[in-house]
């Protein structure tokens, strides 16, 4: 009987992914596509949850299935993450236009995301103290048990490093090891020595102008076929946000997330009080927070729904170019915002988990030293996260070793990790958005007749197709 129950619930699954492709062949918009995936998953999910036991054989086993189309899309991703940071950081340096500008570009885009991070951090403090969150209230069943001893597992050998020797493990030592993405920070070495190939671009192209043409030629091609493979993997999100939320609903443990209802809350509170500081900026700057919202929500709710800041890297750069951002300015925002500064990944969220978890090691997480320091090794710790899943768990580990807090307690929010992390995810790309913007403004590039043009919005015609 059980095996029936399970056929019957692929069965479900399989006719909901028969509607979503057929919504795709009636020409409904993606982002219609993905919140129809979104809702539908939801919605099966708690049927599911009505009808069995999260733990029940009918439910594993389903759930083992649901994978092949949950994590395989997950997988996609990951595959194309390395590929696609590479390139679009070194054609970044072949489409700038403005090359004595690019020290200051750089640093404007880094001092942006660092400096967003640290502001995002204090905001975690402030919803934490607010809530009056604290870890000791929070109830540890097996799932948390088992999740903190794996954390523990992870930070072994990040802890075994001091500070500034996890500066130097950022630096490629084999950077065809990092396009691998063995280590955890494959991400920024990435980075780093796609820079170095654009650096050395640049000098090829003051001495050798027709070599760097060639080149030049060579690295548009390959930036046109990867991105034409994140294109048909992007289609997939339908499919695979209807997957992944089935599973993540009919998986999860209701009564735990009811108990941590009020970390939740406090969470989103963070998530939207950063975002709106996010629009403050662009006010500051003489732009409108308010065109900012209608042409960001295709990307974000993209990036609220896969969870995935990597996969929204297309889509991201896109959308900096219909806001006036220069091609150059935005590959590097864009880029750079996967590995560094992610407001709720690296900002928000380990922030609130040092201040709930320093009162149980007896440490007054309001002392101004302490808040400082967070602070700072918040900003400093941003450097290097991963932009597909496992990001905040990173950045988590990296701070709260740092400040010799016990890593095991954060395992107690497994099960609200999918909720929150969806929220993080777009509050990242966001912020990388934002740095592209401010960095467009200053060094006078932005085309400000562009980012006012209601018409210059994000073209998801090929995702529709």
């Amino acid at each position: 009987m059980d095996i029936l129950f399970v056929i019957i619930i692929l069965a479900v699954l399989l006719a909901f992914v028969g509607l979503l492709f057929f919504m795709q062949k009636k020409h409904i918009s993606f982002s219609k596509r993905v919140f129809t995936g979104l809702g539908l998953g939801i919605v099966f999910g708690l049927a599911l949850q009505f009808l069995f036991e999260p733990d029940s054989f009918v439910i594993e086993t389903s759930a083992d299935w649901m994978s092949i189309i949950s994590s395989g899309y997950v997988r996609f991703l990951q595959m194309i993450v390395m590929p696609l940071v590479f390139i679009s950081i070194l054609s970044a340096f072949t489409r700038l236009k403005f090359t004595n500008n690019l020290g200051k570009i750089s640093a404007l885009i880094l001092a942006t995301l660092v400096v967003t991070t640290a502001v995002a951090a204090g905001i975690g403090i402030a919803a934490t103290t607010i809530f009056d969150l604290n870890a000791e209230q929070i109830t540890q069943g097996e799932a948390e048990t088992a999740r903190g001893s794996s954390l523990e597992e992870t930070s072994a050998g990040i802890e075994a490093d001091t500070l500034p020797q996890q500066i130097v493990q950022l630096i490629p030592s084999n950077p065809f090891l990092d396009l691998t993405g063995q280590r955890a920070t494959s991400t920024i070495a990435v980075v780093i020595f796609a820079a170095f190939l654009g650096l050395a671009f640049l000098g090829i192209k003051r001495k050798q102008p027709e070599q760097a043409e060639h080149f030049a030629k060579i690295t548009d091609t390959i930036y046109s076929i990867v991105m034409r493979v994140v294109t048909l993997i992007l289609r997939l999100t339908p499919y695979g946000v209807l997957a992944i939320m089935t599973r993540t609903v009919a998986t999860s443990d209701l009564n735990a997330i009811v108990s941590l209802g009020e970390f939740v809350a406090a969470s989103y509170v963070a998530l939207i009080a950063m975002f709106v500081i996010h629009l403050v900026i662009l006010s500051i700057i003489g732009l409108s927070p308010i065109t900012y919202v209608k042409k960001a929500f295709p990307v974000l709710a993209f990036a609220f729904t896969s969870r995935t800041s990597a996969g929204a890297l297309p889509m991201n750069i896109q959308t900096q170019k219909q806001m006036g951002v220069p091609d150059g300015i935005a590959n590097f925002a864009g880029s750079f915002g996967l590995s560094i500064g992610q407001n709720g990944c690296a900002g928000i969220y380990p922030a609130m988990l040092a201040v709930m978890i320093a009162p149980t090691v007896g440490i007054n997480p309001l002392e101004p030293g302490f808040l400082l320091f967070l602070i700072f090794v918040v900003a400093i710790s941003s450097f290097g996260v991963a932009g597909v899943g496992g990001g905040a768990t990173f950045a988590a580990i990296l701070v709260l070793s740092a400040l010799d807090l016990p890593i095991a307690l954060a395992g107690v929010l497994i099960s609200v990790e999918p909720l929150i992390d969806m929220g993080r995810t777009a509050l990242n790309v966001s912020g990388s958005m934002i740095s592209g913007l401010f960095t467009s403004k200053v060094t006078k590039q932005l085309d400000q007749d562009v980012y006012q043009d209601p018409s210059k919005r994000l073209d998801t015609q090929e995702l529709e197709a």
